[in-house]
């Protein structure tokens, strides 16, 4: 056929165009020249087909070899094909020139490409897949991943199952990491057995890498759906066991697993087999997840299995038998079990994850109220589970709920039996042991048997025949109990109850000599021999206590002891009351000081020497912490003053200005003027005034030179007034130069030095400047006095003294004033001043208000005799009238 077609087309008459004649003239001269064939060949595209094919099938005579010609040709052959109906004799005619080119071509993968797709657009089936078929031979295998693709589509195009799993299959040998692919081709046409078949091998081959990006762990749900959700469709595999393996290896997603398992046997029809699976699950699941996944589960197939039922009975109607109603009356019952046993099955998951949780076994016992053999059965197999060192959680309260439980339903025997295996547990701390025994005394008390209860705290004491450490973790904590400090309390509290005074107190004592009491023994010990009316043992005690222990520890036994020490003696033992307080006083840290300095100077007001209370007080101020020396030296001044007076007092203030710190100090300062001003020393007053001044800025302490102003209109004058008032105005000058220095250190800083930074912080410094200015200025202003024609805002009174004595002179202070009179007598009447109180200066002032209500002074001073010895051997004219004068 082929070769009559070609000897046909050889035999031709050949008329050629003018515009040919130079293509032809150049294949005459070059006939094997593939470049002038394709230049005459492209001259020749827009002629007709049969031009083109002419020209192509000559060119391939002269070039059979040729590749290039062999594509351009089957390309220009299929375009001529396109939208032709399918029985068109065309079609067949290029799938004869693929056959011929292919006896030439058939090592190039792209004409078989080519032509498979052409095939397959064809849907001439067995043909295309022999194409597909002889390509695949004709090919070597490292071009087969050219050629599987387009055979993969063509039998996924048609419906060609058969076929196409066996074309896969050979695709699988060659490119097994495409499993994916078969499988969801597999399911799309409903071969499931062999689908889960691929996946299962997938999943058990470890070294598969999915194509897609999925987990083992994936893959393994996919399969578990699969299986579970078609037990009708899925013959060949064991889905048990499948399953189970998964549970075996991804243990932290059993709650999926076992619901796939079960709803596999649930759309088998398999309910009970389902139901014992939901069961399993939620007896061996170890977290909450996925106990809730399995549970919900559960509940929901036990609830429409029970709908379904009652469905069917009331559909049934009469026919209904009795058998229907039991089975209903059952599945009710399982579900309502299933639901009351929630709570009880999430515990067991709790104590699966962790059987050493203590506090889950108690919550198991309170589930299981009204139930007592389960109680004994749970407490029995958490004392035998829960290990000493893994617990966690108190062990000790385990074995005590149990006795307990025994105790109350008067199972008094099996309750002691309890505690004594539970003394008997190798527990991690002491104080655990010690709550056992300390539980079993207590309900020995409970139930009367006081004797009991001493018996077991003097066994639970005994010593051990060698020195043990009570820190000594190696030791048991058995032979560690006997310095439990909890034991040897309720073994003292028993003692007290219950004993004779000479077993209490040698408990007492050995708990002291163990070195294992507390400040709180140590009273409760004082107290228990005062009740007995043994004094002296008791402070003996307390002495021993305030050996034991150290500030701060020691305040609550040195408060007991000098309390119930003066409550008793009082006075009559003064030396030794002293003696304690210097004692306790020697180490006292400041902070717990002020009390026992208190209680000391007390001691003294009542029975001692007000000297010494004064000393108490003097060395209470500098003892105390320095928030509690003013409120210290208050209470000084006060009964400095009940004691000694007023005037004793200014020592004290004193002292107090120079010790306090500033804020307290102005409030002192402020006392101390106001008693001066009580005693009519107004003088000191404003020289105290001035003093405080010093600290106190204008801006912050106003309320201060408020006091001073007012001080200064009831006592002083103008001249004092304005001296008042410079003071104020140097120290709002010195706070405001503060301030700004600080301000320019801190533009300085941030400005780095810089020229321009500088220059901004000049201003800055200068806006400061006169602002503060601006400030003083205005307050001088405000506080200047007004012209004598208009009315002053400060009246002026005379002073006048706390006792109502007017003052008969208004002294202004001139530091300036020279001294003319003798210091002798100056002193001698400073001396007459202090004494009596009553001398008036020498020197009188007489005052005079000018017409413009200005106050003027005129002194006058004593005149004196000159001595004789300035005037050597010169007698002046009237010393003898001088002398007849005196």
């Amino acid at each position: 056929m082929l070769a009559k077609t070609a000897k046909q087309t050889l035999n031709l008459e050949l008329n050629f165009d003018e515009e040919d004649v130079p293509y032809e003239e150049e294949i005459l001269r070059n006939a094997y020249s593939v470049k002038h064939w394709l230049r005459y060949i492209d001259h020749k595209a827009k002629a007709p087909n049969n031009g083109v094919n002419l020209v192509y099938e000559r060119a391939l005579k002269e070039l059979p070899g040729s590749y290039k010609i062999w594509y351009n040709y089957l390309r220009t052959r299929r375009k001529q094909v396109r939208g032709r109906i399918p029985t068109d004799p065309m079609w067949e005619e290029v799938n004869n020139t693929f056959e011929r080119a292919l006896v030439f071509m058939h090592k190039m993968p792209r004409i078989w490409m080519d032509y498979g797709v052409f095939m397959t657009s064809q849907s001439k089936i067995t043909r295309t897949r022999h194409v597909f078929d002889r390509a695949l031979r004709a090919l070597p295998i490292t071009q087969h991943g050219r050629i599987w693709p387009l055979f993969l589509k063509f039998v996924q195009k048609f419906d060609i199952p058969e076929t196409a799993l066996r074309v896969y299959r050979r695709y699988l040998k060659l490119f097994p990491e495409d499993a994916e692919e078969y499988v969801e081709y597999l399911q799309s046409v409903g071969k499931l057995d062999e689908a889960a078949q691929q996946l299962a091998s997938i999943v058990d081959n470890e070294h598969f890498a999915s194509k897609h990006g999925k987990s083992q762990h994936q893959l393994w749900n996919e399969l578990c759906d699969l299986i579970s959700k078609n037990p009708h469709k899925v013959h060949s595999l064991n889905v048990d066991a499948i399953i189970r393996g998964g549970l075996r290896r991804y243990t932290d997603q059993l709650g999926h697993l076992w619901n796939s398992l079960a709803d596999y046997y649930v759309r088998s029809g398999l309910f009970d087999r389902a139901r014992d699976i939901y069961e399993e699950a939620i007896q061996t699941v170890t977290t909450v997840r996925d106990f809730t996944q399995v549970f919900d589960e559960y509940a929901q197939f036990e609830e429409l299995s029970l709908n379904k039922r009652m469905e069917q009975v009331a559909a049934a109607g009469e026919d209904a038998t009795e058998e229907d109603d039991i089975e209903v009356e059952l599945r009710l019952s399982r579900f309502e079990y299933l639901m009351e046993r929630r709570l009880l099955l999430l515990n067991s998951v709790l104590l699966r994850q962790n059987p050493h949780n203590v506090h889950e076994w108690h919550k198991r016992v309170k589930l299981y109220e009204d139930k007592p053999t389960d109680i004994i059965n749970t407490f029995t197999e958490a004392v035998q589970t829960v290990q000493p060192k893994l617990a966690v959680g108190k062990l000790h309260t385990l074995w005590v709920e149990f006795a307990k439980f025994y105790e109350t339903n008067g199972q008094i025997e099996d309750a002691r039996v309890v505690f004594e295996r539970g003394t008997e547990v190798a527990y991690i701390k002491v104080e655990d042991l010690a709550s056992v025994w300390c539980e079993w005394a207590e309900m020995e008390l409970r139930q009367q048997q006081f004797e009991a209860a001493l018996k077991l705290m003097q066994k639970a004491t005994v010593m051990p025949k060698r020195k043990i450490s009570y820190h000594d973790e190696t030791e048991t904590v058995q032979m560690r109990l006997f310095k439990s400090l909890k034991v040897w309390s309720m073994y003292a509290d028993l003692e007290e109850s219950f004993g004779t005074f000479k077993t209490c107190k040698a408990v007492y004592e050995r708990i002291i000599d163990l070195k294992i009491c507390t400040p709180q023994i140590i009273i409760n010990y004082g107290l228990f021999l005062e009740e007995h009316n043994y004094y002296e043992d008791a402070y003996r005690a307390y002495e021993k206590g305030i050996a034991l222990f150290k500030w701060p520890n020691v305040y609550d036994i040195w408060n007991s002891y000098l309390t119930k020490f003066l409550a008793r003696y009082g006075g009559t033992k003064l030396e030794r009351a002293r003696d304690l307080f210097e004692q306790c006083l020697s180490d006292c840290p400041a902070e717990h000081a002020k009390y026992f300095y208190l209680l000391y100077a007390k001691l003294e007001e009542e029975h001692g020497l007000a000297r010494h209370a004064m000393a108490v007080y003097d060395r209470a101020t500098s003892a105390v912490k320095e928030d509690e020396m003013y409120d210290m030296y208050n209470i000084f001044v006060k009964k400095a003053a009940e004691i000694y007076g007023l005037p004793r007092t200014r020592e004290i203030y004193e002292k107090a200005i120079e010790a306090l710190p500033e804020q307290n100090m102005r409030h002192m300062c402020v006392k101390f003027a106001e008693l001066e001003t009580k005693l009519g020393e107004v003088d000191r007053a404003r020289a105290i005034y001035a003093h405080c001044s010093q600290v106190c800025d204008p801006r912050i302490t106003a309320d201060f030179w408020q006091t001073w102003k007012e001080f200064e209109v009831r006592h002083g004058n103008e001249d004092t007034m304005r001296e008042m008032l410079r003071i104020k105005r140097s120290v709002q000058a010195t706070y405001n130069t503060q301030v700004n220095m600080m301000a320019a250190q801190f533009l300085q800083t941030n400005n780095n030095g810089a020229a321009a930074d500088a220059g901004a912080g000049t201003d800055a410094m200068r806006q400061l400047e006169e602002k503060a200015a601006a400030r003083a200025a205005a307050e001088a202003a405000a506080n200047k006095t007004k012209p004598t024609t208009a009315p002053s805002n400060i009246m002026f009174v005379r002073g006048e003294t706390q006792g109502g004595k007017k003052d008969k002179e208004n002294t202004v202070v001139n530091p300036d004033e020279i001294d003319l009179g003798d210091s002798d007598e100056e002193d001698d009447e400073d001396e007459e001043e202090n004494t009596n109180g009553t001398d008036q200066a020498s020197n009188e002032a007489s005052t005079k208000v000018d017409d413009e209500g200005l106050v003027m002074k005129k002194l006058r001073f004593e005149q004196k005799a000159i001595p004789a010895k300035v005037f050597g051997t010169l007698k002046p004219t009237n010393q003898q009238g001088d002398s007849d004068e005196e």
